[in-house]
């Protein structure tokens, strides 16, 4: 029974609909606002001729790139597990937040290469106060659109919104690297423009790593501890329960999904093994906001636990040797 049916009030909204509809909003915003800025910026670039502001410029277009695949990942968010996805297609965001990270890297190459030209290549920086200003445009843009993606993606429970903002976040701050390039030049150092450009590659980089490292954690079923330790004290205030032996948790997207093995007292009845499991299941789905559906697996105590499951190699009814 997946989590849109865990409801207690049949008027109330799809936990996972509501969720995605979210992201599906906050993706469409922020993508709005980052080609805006970056199409303010582009302008200045025509004609200062600033390799930092480009740099910047192409960063905050692969920003707002990012926003196409993870709006296709949250619109097939919606749809219904089926024989085949029996999960549901959440794996979806998390493959737009490789996309993202390739995207990233793409805009590393291309700023990183155009910053190496110019200092082979120097050309001069004209009309500094546009670069100046659309800089700042660059920072309110970013800084504007990083608080609003992470909040969003923290309120969903979605890696890659949350990994997507903070590469806003970064972004805004390359855009205030811009201005010491300006002040550079302004200064009579014309060398200041591609070095600030180079920063912003490095830094274009660290945000790569940094979000990478999440994403392929995710795709790997890796789980925050803190999560696990809640499910285990979730499931272990539930009367009836003795011990909470094993505890799987896997993210599919923004949602997450568990599996619980419990033990109960052994002369418990089948139907007293199930009525604890389903009250387990439910204080489970209302504590993790983020827990699209939880299975539950009951032992007797004296049986508890996958070790106790397991048997050793054997052979029988002629079949080949193997173990459960």
């Amino acid at each position: 029974m997946r989590s849109h049916l865990h409801r207690h009030n049949p008027a109330l909204p799809d936990p996972v609909g509501t969720t995605t509809t979210k992201g599906i909003r906050a993706v469409r915003w922020s993508f709005a606002a980052l080609l805006a800025t970056a199409a303010c910026q582009a302008v200045a670039v025509v004609f200062t001729g600033s390799v930092g502001l480009l740099a910047d410029t192409v960063h905050n277009l692969g920003d707002a790139a990012t926003a196409i695949p993870l709006w296709i990942a949250f619109r097939l968010a919606r749809k219904s597990p089926d024989d085949r996805f029996t999960y549901g297609y959440g794996r979806v965001e998390d493959l737009a937040g490789v996309l993202v990270v390739g995207i990233i890297l793409a805009s590393a190459i291309a700023a990183g290469t155009e910053a190496f030209l110019r200092f082979l290549r120097p050309v001069p920086v004209r009309h500094l106060w546009a670069v100046a200003a659309a800089a700042a445009v660059g920072f309110l843009g970013n800084e504007a659109v990083a608080l609003y993606r992470v909040r969003v993606g923290k309120e969903i429970g979605s890696a890659a919104l949350v990994a997507d903002g903070r590469h806003a976040h970064a972004d805004a701050l390359t855009s205030l690297a811009v201005l010491l390039g300006a002040g550079g030049v302004w200064l009579g150092y014309p060398l200041a423009d591609p070095a600030v450009g180079l920063l912003i590659t490095a830094l274009i980089l660290r945000i790569v790593w940094v979000t990478g490292k999440e994403i392929f954690l995710r795709l790997l079923d890796g789980a925050d501890p803190r999560a696990v330790g809640e499910i285990r004290d979730a499931a272990s205030s539930v009367q009836g329960v003795v011990e909470v032996s094993d505890v799987r948790v896997r993210w599919a997207g923004h949602r997450m999904y568990a599996e619980v093995n419990l033990a109960v007292a052994g002369d418990r009845s089948v139907s007293d093994g199930h009525a604890i499991a389903t009250e387990v299941r439910h204080q489970l789905l209302h504590r993790l906001r983020y827990l699209s559906d939880a299975t539950i697996h009951v032992d007797p105590a004296h049986a508890s636990g996958a070790a106790r499951h397991r048997m050793p190699p054997h052979r029988h009814d002629g079949l080949p040797g193997h173990s459960h």
